[in-house]
């Protein structure tokens, strides 16, 4: 899968309360929770984002809660991507199993600025920094990671299992 799209810039330690602020968690609509996505970190990002745009961050992205709501604020969003330098453990499942591609690079977190264009193909983990030219090479997304992506996470594909017999 390619992605292409503005980067979003956000450093160390991007918890859950910066990504969805707890005091929006009395909905799981995700449309409700994109509303508010980032806005502890950004409070005008969602004003300023665009479908299909990428955040790139540093180290532990996701930390703090374990909630789903911030990897489907984050896809409802429209964001296509997320690049870290690593991922708290648990965002990292809630990623995939809400169907949100990502990536771990340290050298994309250091290597690239908000604004930069940014082309991520996930099969083979490059991401090229169309602004500067400059190629990064992350670990791709193993295949059957990208399947629960392409079906819209763990429990679209699940159903699709299960009527495939």
């Amino acid at each position: 899968m390619i992605y292409q799209g503005r980067a979003w810039k956000f450093g160390d330690d991007i918890d859950t309360d910066a990504i969805i602020p707890a005091r929006y968690l009395n909905t799981s609509d995700p449309k409700e929770l994109a509303r508010h996505c980032m806005e502890d970190a950004d409070p005008e990002f969602m004003d300023k984002m665009q479908s299909g745009d990428i955040i790139v961050a540093h180290k532990n992205f996701g930390c703090g809660s374990s909630r789903e709501h911030a990897a489907i604020a984050i896809k409802a969003a429209g964001i296509s991507c997320v690049i870290a330098g690593s991922f708290a453990r648990i965002f990292y499942r809630n990623a995939f199993n809400t169907g949100l591609p990502i990536l771990e690079s340290d050298e994309v977190a250091a290597g690239v600025k908000s604004g930069d264009q940014l082309q991520i193909n996930s099969a083979d983990g490059s991401i090229e920094n169309l602004t500067t030219g400059k190629i990064f090479q992350a670990k791709p997304i193993p295949s059957f990671m990208q399947e629960l992506i392409d079906d819209g996470g763990l429990m679209a594909h699940v159903r699709k299992k299960q009527l495939q017999g």
